[in-house]
């Protein structure tokens, strides 16, 4: 995979040169972006916090910034959409300060693998009241627990969501040959742009990478092959992102009985449906169930279309109340959503500008390149190559299979570095300054020296610092949090967030008196959905 030659007439470099044009350039400058970053709350001793959600950060079934993923315990902080990376991490920034304004002395844990965690049964599932919809996120976080067990869904991590503004695509759409309307024009090429993600999705494991070690209240139980680091600590010696291992979300459930198809818009939604309504025999034992009490969704091999645990996905904003699925097939993909990153526990947000240029640099040279389909043999290797490197990705000697040819990653990852330059200069033109290129020069030292990679640097400090990984996160967790404390929110933003948190509750409490449908009834709907686009 060499850099292209300016002068060639490959396909990459003629979208290159439409996307360098006048009326082009200045719409890269306005990519949409947000992030969603998880954080598990934390007690001063590295415990899993076992108090309710904070009064003061409102209703989590309403809330537009901050809510709850699996756990009670278990914060989740929502950006805005925005089209300047720094204006969308000061946000993200804010909405931490509010956040620390009300904890009480507990913590957010840096770190994408948890802290100490109580017995399975103890970590506390989210409770978004009585509702009909607050019921069903409920009960399908009860699903996951019956089907992953809890401790698993305590994994945090930051997603990044990622699309080109409406007038690029419009502009890219009227130079086709008008065989297809522009949503399908959109969602298929964001479909190309998936497919090559998914090939290179290694390669973000490898670079940002921040999970090669966990606390032993994680592995409790559970069969593993890593080596004691300490007295409470495991690791895995060339690890890089245990979190997207077979120790995380890499559901081998879902490898092995789900084929979610990447090939288009129609074939995604399809594979997805026929995951939610196919029986599988081991949830059919738990059952929907017992006694009068609802254990689960279902007892398909997906409860929903949020338990498809994958690299990146299609996205769309459907209105309230309507099936997510439905929508994304009527309405094209409005965005794709990354799930692959660590939190990197050296950050206060997790996640930082060179981050976010390289993504967008990633992205948009998944967009510009041609994209094989994937038939079984592909998909297979995508999976294996992201597996290999979160076992042994800093082993420059690590073989990676590139559709049937067997490379190292350290080949591999530096030609695909390079491959990038162009998009990443591309890039820097349009916002006006080398972000993009500077942060390709700080990856490509990652890929030329594993031990500059945060995996090995994560390794390294617990070793010199003769810290356990409790103890390192406890000591980053109280560093982020003077590093907030001390910069107080202005008291007109301090207002917007409490008043935003003051809607949120009115909005719950108007939902639950609204709300007079039968639960029974209403999940029968909700699944009848699903049926319908079978």
């Amino acid at each position: 995979m060499k850099a292209p030659d300016p002068g060639s007439k490959d396909p990459y470099n003629e979208r290159l040169a439409r996307l360098s044009a006048a009326d082009a350039l200045p719409l890269l400058a306005a990519i949409n972006r947000g992030v969603e970053r998880e954080t598990l709350r934390v007690t001063p001793e590295g415990g899993l916090a076992q108090s309710p959600h904070p009064e003061h950060l409102g209703a989590k079934l309403c809330h537009p910034s901050i809510t709850t993923d699996y756990s009670e315990s278990q914060l989740e902080l929502i950006t805005p959409v925005a089209q300047d990376v720094g204006e969308m991490l000061d946000r993200l920034d804010e909405i931490h300060r509010f956040v620390y304004t009300g904890l009480n002395g507990e913590l957010l844990w840096p770190a994408s693998m948890p802290c100490r965690l109580p017995e399975d049964a103890a970590i506390p599932l989210a409770y978004y009241g009585e509702s009909n919809p607050g019921r069903l996120k409920h009960l399908y976080r009860k699903g996951l627990a019956w089907r992953y067990g809890r401790t698993m869904q305590t994994i945090c991590a930051v997603h990044y969501n990622f699309s080109l503004p409406d007038a690029l695509w419009t502009l890219l759409w009227r130079e086709q040959d008008g065989r297809e309307d522009l949503r399908d024009f959109r969602s298929r090429r964001y479909f190309d742009l998936m497919r090559n993600f998914r090939r290179f999705s290694w390669l973000p494991v490898y670079l940002f990478g921040a999970s090669p070690a966990v606390h032993d209240s994680f592995v409790r139980g559970r069969a593993h092959t890593l080596q004691r680091l300490d007295g409470e600590s495991f690791y895995g010696a060339l690890a890089t992102s245990l979190r997207n291992g077979n120790l995380g979300y890499q559901s081998d459930v879902q490898s092995e009985a789900i084929a979610i198809c990447y090939n288009g818009l129609d074939n995604y939604v399809d594979t997805l449906a026929e995951a939610i309504l196919t029986p599988y025999p081991p949830y059919e034992k738990i059952g929907a169930q017992r006694d009068g009490e609802y254990l689960q969704v279902s007892t398909a091999l997906l409860q929903g279309e949020a338990e498809f645990y994958t690299t990146i996905r299609a996205k769309c904003v459907p209105p309230p109340g309507r099936n997510y699925l439905k929508e994304l097939k009527s309405g094209g993909v409005a965005y794709l959503e990354v799930r692959l990153l660590d939190l990197n526990p050296y950050l206060p947000l997790g996640i930082d500008e060179p981050e976010v240029r390289f993504l967008d640099t990633l992205l948009l040279y998944c967009l510009l390149q041609d994209s094989p389909e994937h038939g079984d043999e592909l998909c297979y290797s995508v999976r294996e190559n992201v597996l290999a490197v979160v076992c042994g990705g800093r082993d420059p000697a690590l073989l990676l299979n590139d559709r049937g040819d067997w490379r190292t990653i350290r080949d591999w990852g530096g030609e695909l570095l390079r491959a990038l330059q162009p998009a990443a200069e591309l890039l820097d033109r349009a916002i006006g300054k080398p972000a993009h290129v500077e942060s390709l020069i700080l990856q490509q030292a990652r890929m030329a020296d594993p031990e500059a990679t945060l995996s090995a640097r994560l390794l390294a400090d617990l070793r010199a610092a003769r810290q356990s990984f409790i103890e390192f996160g406890l000591s980053q967790a109280a560093a982020h949090r003077r590093y907030f404390l001390s910069r107080p929110l202005p008291a007109e933003r301090l207002d917007a967030f409490r008043e935003l948190s003051r809607r949120s509750r009115e909005e719950q409490v108007r939902i639950e008196a609204e709300d007079a449908q039968d639960f029974a009834a209403y999940l029968t709907a909700k699944l009848w959905e699903y049926r319908e686009l079978a």
